[in-house]
């Protein structure tokens, strides 16, 4: 039900403003009883008012709330209507809580409480024997079961749930001190639409008030006004770390879906800022390794760094195993990794082997498929949650290889471009391909925009180069060609042989014998529906 409509189907009309109404006799049918419970003993608010006190407050306030037994006393005349809403999980807390009306013949109870598992009896009713010492504080307030009501599916159920106890004037909420100052700005919001503090601290309080009591309404606007807010990376994973009731639901999706984005783009260089990303928590790391943008030098280094992410945070294997499992393994693309990667997948001990499997046969099965097929399985996952086959902003293109040991070793490789990265690359750029093997010594292309050999007008250029330095002569056979209109098929454009000792590249610097500006014009025979494709040819010579 839709915090702003009432579930018999009326409209409450959110611009309405009822502030006349609030707490006022002349217009209330009942009395809210509010009993302010003290917080734990030794445990005083952390008079920060800034977000990391907010968070320094709600760990102290949880792990409070879970040390204490759930005190339901009751008189023997006293029914019991369960109006709770469904379990609440702390997606990083473990935190379970749930509301609980209770009606009474008089007054008609509502208690905000903790829900835990009673192992022990007498060890629950000596906690609840001291809770029952404790002075509590008592507020009421006139209300109108009308506005609430359509504002709040939990008021609603509350004040219709057809036994004569939820027509009694008195209803009773128990809270603990901590809440009492969000408690009133949501019943003030649920009058009047506003809120009268509006600080980051305030607006989480009145958040998790609102889930609470189901008060969406609230929820929205409390989202967008810390959406508003010049978001940090302070607030950014605060944000993350609320409830999963919270943080998921359309209400406040908005909010999180923009902290992600933050981290995402904060942190898109991982090779720049790798020790605070390494320092990151679990819903940190998973909005950076979410975005498309990530500059890293391959998915190889994003594997690299998931994992040693994982080892740092969690050194128990078992532990390790788990998370990368069920959190982490969904954000590593290995369709788009190295075969001679994903090779080391399988022997890694912090898989399971058959996920390890099967997350290796899928991104082989992937590099098998024809290129159609290829583009058709990314465009499937466009609008999807799944980015397993999208590439991201490599700093080193990928490359596919296609190897042969006999009669002599030898090994295709393709590399594609677009027309946008090629734009990019005037007037002196240079991309560089992901690394690829042959007898055993890494290799890799690079693409430039420069001078013609007379230096009268820029060009492309192709160039092949060797990874390893060393003494070692390595003669390698080597042919480069392009897709060309109107065959489409591949054209031999240049052929060449090299004795590589290694950290040296060999190329030619025109590949098309034509300037930039007729290689990059829109009748360019070279570019299929915006994709330059080449294709390089090594043969080790004997």
């Amino acid at each position: 039900m839709d915090s702003d409509c009432s579930s018999g189907g009326g409209s409450s009309g959110s611009a309405l403003d009822f502030t006349f109404a609030f707490n006022d006799v002349n217009f209330s049918d009942r009395i809210l009883r509010i009993e302010i419970q003290p917080d734990s003993p030794g445990s005083k608010p952390d008079p920060d008012d800034s977000l990391s006190g907010w968070a320094r407050n709600r760990k102290r306030r949880r792990n409070d709330h879970l040390n204490m037994a759930s005190d339901l006393a009751m008189q023997r005349e006293e029914q019991i209507l369960n109006c709770s809403m469904p379990d609440m999980e702390d997606g990083y807390g473990n935190q379970e809580e749930e509301i609980v009306a209770m009606i009474e013949e008089l007054p008609a109870v509502v208690e905000m409480a903790t829900n835990q598992v009673d192992d022990e009896v007498t060890q629950a009713n000596e906690m609840s024997s001291s809770m029952d010492c404790s002075p509590v504080q008592v507020k009421t307030i006139h209300i109108s079961s009308p506005i609430l009501a359509a504002k709040s599916p939990f008021f609603y159920k509350l004040f219709s749930n057809g036994m004569k106890e939820s027509e009694q004037r008195h209803v009773t909420v128990r809270i603990h001190a901590s809440e009492e100052a969000a408690l009133m700005d949501l019943l003030n919001f649920m009058y009047c639409n506003s809120l009268p503090r509006t600080t980051p601290s305030d607006l989480l309080d009145v958040l998790m008030a609102a889930d609470k009591f189901e008060v969406a309404s609230c929820m929205r606007y409390c989202s967008r006004l810390l959406r508003n807010l010049p978001m940090t990376c302070e607030s950014a994973l605060l944000y993350l770390d609320l409830p999963s009731t919270i943080s998921m639901g359309d209400t406040v999706q908005p909010l999180t879906d923009a902290a992600k984005k933050f981290l995402a783009a904060r942190f898109k260089d991982i090779s720049k800022f790798q020790e605070e990303v390494l320092n990151l928590p679990l819903a940190g790391i998973e909005a950076v390794l979410s975005s498309d943008n990530l500059q890293v030098a391959s998915e190889d280094a994003v594997y690299d760094f998931v994992l040693k992410w994982a080892r740092t945070h969690y050194p128990k294997m078992e532990e390790r195993r788990e998370i990368l499992s069920t959190r982490l393994l969904r954000f590593i693309r290995f369709p788009c990794m190295s075969c001679r990667k994903l090779k080391k997948v399988l022997g890694c001990n912090d898989f399971d082997p058959e996920i390890a499997s099967k997350v290796v046969l899928d991104a082989l099965f992937f590099k098998a498929e024809a290129p159609y097929r290829q583009r058709s399985l990314v465009a499937e996952e466009a609008n999807t949650s799944s980015r397993r086959f999208v590439e991201r902003a490599y700093k080193y293109r990928p490359v596919k290889v296609v190897e042969f040991e006999l009669p002599r070793p030898q090994c295709i490789v393709y590399l594609d471009l677009t027309q946008g990265e090629c734009a990019q690359l005037y007037p002196a750029g240079r991309v560089y391909s992901q690394a690829f093997h042959l007898g055993g010594q890494g290799f890799f292309l690079s693409a430039h925009c420069n001078m013609d050999q007379q230096s009268s007008f820029h060009c492309f250029g192709l160039f092949l180069g060797m990874q390893e330095k060393g003494s070692v002569a390595f003669a390698v056979d080597y042919e480069f060609a392009s897709r060309t209109k109107p065959s489409e098929e591949f054209v031999s454009k240049y052929k060449g042989n090299y004795t590589f000792t290694g950290g040296k590249a060999v190329g030619y610097r025109n590949l098309f014998s034509v300037p930039w500006s007729a290689f990059m014009d829109d009748d360019s025979p070279y570019f299929i529906d915006g994709i330059l494709h080449l294709r390089a040819e090594l043969t080790i010579k004997q």
